[in-house]
């Protein structure tokens, strides 16, 4: 076996070099998400079964050693304790949804340790927010599930952030939710001793159709709405990017060369709508997630989602989901707490 430093190898996810095996590390924080970690552990397990020899070994580790249960209930006996999990070429933290409010100390330390030691550190779904609350990110490009964002953001405002599905710069990585993780670790995979090759026949064997480097991890609202008249998607693209200061409806058309009258009747012949509801009800979407997912004052989120007051806001928000904003914010601090 080589002498080189764990996570030093080439691109810093290839392990030592030679014929030893990448050793990679999953920190399985509670309220871990299930899929995360299956999309990102089954893919090691078909680069061993493609290359017909072990390029990866891979095992689970919890803080204490004991038990974790996964956001969907299911229980994790892990394989060892943080402080017993040495050897390791790389460490992913699969973070849990939602992100934890305290105890996040500890993690921080062992990961900050792990870095010293020249062990590469990835995040899968909300991992990168404790690799952001070690440090490890500051400097690094880095990706987090789209809901999590804007409280990565507003915590660490310096940090370098994309909407990609995954990021991988130097010694960290970082991907988004869902089954994110699979691509990220096929391409991880290509870096490793099995190569492009092995990577390609993972993705097969995985019936999966990887994206471009540069796809984003959230599909728009015009993606999902059918909208496959182009200037209904000009139309929805144009309401997202202007949430803060809302354009009017003339204002709208007038940028997308219409008359008020042809943009209203497109909306109502292929969203079965107004253009006007459909606007408020990407603002009101928008105002959930920064309720929910941050903890931005609601005084800043009223403007933030541009409602020009708050009475406003709160009778908008109740008809829309059948709950004032304080009380959402107040139900998902609860929520958060209990799940402690």
């Amino acid at each position: 076996m080589s002498n080189a430093t764990p996570g030093q190898g080439p691109g810093h996810w290839a392990g030592r070099g030679g014929e030893a095996p990448i050793r990679f590390g999953f920190l399985l924080v509670p309220d871990f998400t299930l899929i995360g970690f299956g999309a990102a552990v089954d893919p090691l397990r078909l680069a061993n079964m493609v290359a017909r020899k072990k390029l990866y070994e891979f095992v689970t580790i919890t803080m204490d050693g004991e038990p974790v249960r996964s956001s969907a209930g299911i229980c994790v006996q892990p394989d060892y304790a943080a402080a017993d999990a040495t050897d390791l070429d790389g460490v992913f933290v699969v973070g849990p949804n939602p992100l934890p409010i305290t105890g996040t100390e500890p993690i921080q330390r062992w990961l900050r340790t792990l870095a010293g030691r020249g062990v590469a550190i990835g995040g899968v779904d909300t991992g990168s927010y404790f690799l952001a609350c070690a440090g490890l990110l500051d400097g690094h490009r880095s990706t987090i599930h789209w809901e999590d964002m804007d409280a990565l953001l507003d915590r660490f405002p310096r940090l370098v952030v994309s909407n990609k599905i995954y990021e991988v710069d130097r010694n960290r990585c970082s991907c988004s939710g869902g089954i994110a993780p699979v691509e990220m670790m096929i391409h991880l995979i290509g870096l490793g001793g099995g190569g492009r090759k092995v990577a390609k026949a993972v993705a097969e064997l995985l019936i999966y159709e990887c994206r471009g480097p540069d796809e984003k991890q959230k599909t728009s609202l015009r993606d999902v709405s059918n909208a496959s008249h182009p200037k209904l998607v000009e139309a929805i693209k144009l309401m997202e990017c202007n949430i803060e200061e809302p354009l009017s409806m003339e204002e709208l058309a007038a940028h997308m060369q219409f008359s008020a009258r042809q943009l209203e009747r497109l909306f109502r012949e292929t969203l079965n709508c107004t253009p006007r509801q459909y606007y408020l009800q990407i603002r009101l979407e928008r105002a959930r997630q920064l309720l929910t997912r941050t903890n931005r004052p609601i005084a800043d989120i009223v403007m933030a989602c541009g409602f020009v007051s708050f009475a406003h806001f709160s009778h908008r928000y109740h008809a829309g989901f059948g709950i004032s904003p304080s009380a959402e914010r107040r139900r998902h601090t609860a929520d958060a707490a209990g799940s402690k």
